[in-house]
């Protein structure tokens, strides 16, 4: 039988409203919302101080506004050290969660299942000189996370994170936070000497342009970072976007005689399956 406890949780715009909270989740009070673009934004929500998880894991989430609730997999922005927690979500005007979660504003409260789990962690990676991480849209969330992890640069010497969008003020999530990091007290010495940064759009004008995939194929993407092509002995990778990136991203790392690992058999690369609506 579901456990359940009636509590008074405040919803989509602050006003207290009678829910009986689903067994296994938590209720967290959004801290911050900012919005980016028409289709993008991120919120805060507090932490549960018994809540524990692997920097780039995820975790599923839902809002209190149903008898039962629409939960989606969403990875935690924010490091395992974080006192809060940080999402990174699309909006979808019909989807059954994102039509209501873009609607979030401080005091609201979002429920969190209270297991997190995924494949984009340092432990499913074998040692190596440097990782890649391969991002579409909010598939930049888990790789938010490990950048702001000191264990990601013990790991490796340089951390490459890529960003792939359609317009330059999508990047916006991405540019502004590896910004911030290069003066982070905890991650700033490491994040100067080892992380690498390459955002591109497909849509517009800018510094770099192209698919990722493109970009790895004709070599492009190593020649401007002055970088050797990928390969077994000292690359690893991490991949996180759309169905299309996964399937053809994954298979460029095949092409490059890197093995897919997982959290019990560590290897050269990681995917990450899981997605929000």
């Amino acid at each position: 039988m579901t456990e359940t406890f009636d509590m008074e949780v405040p919803i989509l715009g602050g006003k207290p409203s009678p829910f009986a909270a689903p067994a296994g989740c938590y209720c967290l009070e959004v801290r911050e919302v900012q919005h980016y673009t028409d289709s993008l934004f991120r919120f805060r929500v507090s932490r549960p101080k018994e809540f524990r998880f692997r920097s780039g894991e995820f975790v599923m989430i839902g809002l209190p506004n149903a008898d039962k609730p629409v939960f989606r997999a969403y990875s935690v922005a924010s490091p395992s050290w974080d006192e809060e927690l940080e999402f990174f979500s699309i909006k979808v005007p019909d989807g059954p969660l994102t039509e209501h979660l873009q609607k979030i504003q401080p005091g609201d409260t979002l429920l969190m299942r209270k297991k997190s789990t995924g494949t984009l962690v340092n432990d499913a990676l074998l040692p190596g000189k440097r990782v890649w991480m391969f991002s579409t849209g909010t598939g930049i969330a888990p790789f938010a996370s490990l950048i702001r992890d000191p264990e990601t640069y013990e790991k490796f010497d340089q951390v490459i994170l890529t960003h792939g969008c359609r317009t330059v003020p999508e990047l916006k999530y991405g540019t502004d936070l590896v910004e911030s990091l290069r003066d982070d007290p905890l991650v700033g010495d490491l994040v100067r000497g080892k992380l690498l940064h390459y955002p591109t759009v497909t849509r517009e004008t800018y510094v770099h342009q192209g698919r990722l995939t493109d970009l790895i194929n004709s070599g492009k993407l190593f020649d401007d970072l002055g970088l050797p092509r990928m390969g077994p002995e000292e690359d690893r990778a991490m991949i996180c976007g759309s169905m299309a990136m996964l399937k053809d991203i994954k298979e460029l790392c095949l092409s490059h005689e890197l093995e897919e690992g997982a959290n019990n058999k560590p290897a050269q690369f990681v995917v990450e399956r899981a997605f929000v609506d």
